[in-house]
């Protein structure tokens, strides 16, 4: 059996440095450990990213979709706009409140919702647009945000993988009803897990509040039905430190991906759009040959790589009729890249070294002269 290369590159490198260790630490010894004074400054610091958005923290990016499909009053019989080709969250928030997902392609560039389907996905059932800023390409939200306001729509983004991405100077999560971001270990920021919900509307940020807290803002003095979805302290004093690196983290992840830019000729390379600030959470190329056996190249090489993702929503178990086969759904630019894409290095710690050779292995992998 051949063993691992030696000097394997992983597709992502979690940081957690001393100083996240030593801010555990301090709140661990602190006894304030849940929903406290760490969650608040999280959030405050947070809302700078969001051009002073309301931030609430909450457990997860998953939670943050679902408590403001909550918050904003979602459930069965409502229909909520949503690009297949995301992570099963995008579409397990909507089915978690008994609202149905309705799924729309994408655009072939950014690997985001086509804003063009989405708006011939729109029945008297849609409630709302989820678009996702997939990669950390923020997708297209002015046209998004057109149609939406024509229609009387909410939009919630989900921004789990784009931290600081902006379009033309506006920050995502900052264009929407909400925005939801996640702070998943691999995430370009993270608090080892957790999310934040981000909006301009001071009441839903209340609701938000309350539904996350079991439907209290005093205790014992529950106002409505919610959930415990909290954000520990431990995870927010992480989150601080994190969030404190984030721009010159990003900045690297840019430098990396100009430099795969230039470099890698044997596969098509991500396109970035007009006015797009793309923060790379990953840096996603198409196959154009036989994916399978670029993979099998790359991991020989000691190139870590993966596929986001090979298998749409639509096509996932929980979404298959009860025929067992998909839906109604016709998303041929999903399906290309699904079967096409595969995501490289591109986190801030990578050596120049690494990058030379992630862009000499991507270039043997997709058959570069």
């Amino acid at each position: 059996m051949v063993g691992p290369h030696p000097e394997f590159i992983p597709p992502a490198r979690p940081i957690i440095g001393e100083a996240e260790i030593e801010a555990a630490v301090r709140v661990l010894r602190s006894g304030r450990v849940v929903q406290g004074p760490e969650v608040a400054a999280f959030e405050e610091e947070f809302g700078d990213l969001v051009a002073g958005r309301h931030c609430v923290a909450v457990n997860s990016g998953t939670s943050a979709l679902q408590l403001t499909l909550m918050a904003l009053g979602f459930g069965p019989g409502d229909e909520v706009i949503v690009p297949s080709f995301s992570f099963a969250a995008s579409g397990n928030a909507v089915r978690l409140v008994g609202a149905e997902p309705v799924f729309v392609d994408i655009e072939p560039g950014s690997f985001c919702v086509d804003p063009e389907a989405v708006a011939a996905a729109i029945t008297p059932k849609t409630v709302a647009i989820m678009p996702v800023h997939l990669y950390g390409h923020p997708a297209a939200m002015d046209r998004i945000m057109a149609i939406a306001q024509q229609h009387g729509l909410a939009v919630v983004e989900d921004a789990a993988q784009a931290h600081g991405a902006e379009l033309n100077g506006t920050p995502v999560g900052a264009f929407g009803t909400a925005g939801c971001f996640s702070f998943y270990p691999t995430k370009n920021m993270h608090s080892l897990e957790g999310g934040m919900i981000t909006t301009a509307d001071a009441d839903l940020a209340r609701t938000l509040r309350l539904l996350r807290n079991q439907g209290m803002e005093q205790r014992y003095a529950n106002e409505i039905v919610g959930a415990n979805m909290r954000m520990t302290d431990v995870a927010a004093a992480i989150g601080r430190v994190q969030l404190g690196q984030l721009a010159g983290w990003t900045e690297q992840r840019r430098a990396n991906a100009k430099f795969l830019d230039s470099a890698i000729a044997g596969m098509v390379t991500p396109p970035v759009a007009d006015g797009a600030k793309h923060v790379y959470h990953q840096y996603t190329v198409r196959v154009q040959g036989d994916r399978d056996a670029a993979q099998a190249r790359l991991t020989e090489l000691g190139i870590g790589n993966a596929v986001y993702y090979p298998t749409p929503i639509h096509r996932l178990k929980p979404y298959l009729t009860e025929a067992g086969t998909p839906g109604p759904w016709e998303l041929p630019e999903t399906e290309r890249a699904a079967a096409e894409v595969v995501s490289l290095p591109v986190h801030p710690s990578l050596t120049q070294a690494e990058l030379e050779r992630i862009a000499d292995g991507a270039n043997l992998a997709g058959g570069a002269k």
